[in-house]
């Protein structure tokens, strides 16, 4: 039997997407990107904010925060 290996960022980054939550994308330079996700691979997310897209490389991400409430119960889960 194989272990199925547990990717807390591709599980995080699919409900976002699948849910269509809005989101605050927080860069290691400082700067705030909001927006719902389109589609991510390893290396990248493809942002969408009133119909511009915006490629985004994971390795300038410092933080994503979720900005719709209603996308987290009140366990935080």
């Amino acid at each position: 039997m194989t272990e199925k290996s547990i990717n807390i960022q591709d599980d995080f980054l699919n409900r976002v997407r699948r849910e269509k939550l809005l989101i605050h994308i927080f860069l290691v330079s400082g700067k705030r990107l909001i927006g719902k996700i389109k589609s991510f691979d390893k290396f990248t997310i493809l942002l969408v904010n009133r119909g511009v897209e915006q490629l985004v490389f994971k390795h300038a991400i410092q933080t994503i925060l979720i900005a719709d409430k209603e996308g987290m119960d009140e366990s935080g889960d």
